[in-house]
């Protein structure tokens, strides 16, 4: 049914038991898993007249943007296993859902796999869950699990 499957990672988003969720289901289709992790390119600073010792330059938050994804989606990597076909992608873009449609365009995804932080009532309509973001803008079906 699917040939490829887009799995958002962050640090909290995706549990190992969702994985695991998206590995049987590409496992069943041999379907290849394409993996994203979607960075922020703003620099997150503070303005202020005092220089912070804690500033980055552009070049320098580039790179641990770079080495934080590496980490992430190499522990997500892991998880999955030999036994599927996976691709890495790390895309910058200032909204997280924006980004995902992104890297499902760039992966040539089928379906776009992902968590859900089940927002519901005053939250839910005040502060919309990325998964929900995706779900109104994506041309691509969308599988929540959790």
């Amino acid at each position: 049914m699917f040939k490829n499957l887009l799995v958002p990672v962050s640090g909290e988003s995706i549990t190992k038991k969702e994985l695991n969720a998206a590995i049987k289901l590409a496992k069943l289709d041999g379907a290849k898993i394409s993996l994203v992790y979607i960075s922020d390119p703003v620099i997150p600073y503070s303005s202020s007249e005092v220089q912070s010792a804690l500033a980055l330059s552009a070049k320098e938050y580039k790179k641990v943007s770079a080495e934080f994804a590496k980490r992430l989606l190499a522990k997500a990597r892991a998880v999955i296993g030999p036994d599927v076909n996976v691709q890495e992608l790390h895309i910058y873009h200032p909204n997280i859902s924006d980004g995902i449609l992104e890297a499902a365009k760039k992966a040539k995804a089928d379906v776009i796999v992902m968590a859900s932080h089940k927002r519901t009532g005053l939250r839910g309509i005040f502060m919309r869950s990325e998964a929900q973001e995706v779900i109104l803008h994506s041309k691509l079906p969308v599988l929540i699990l959790g």
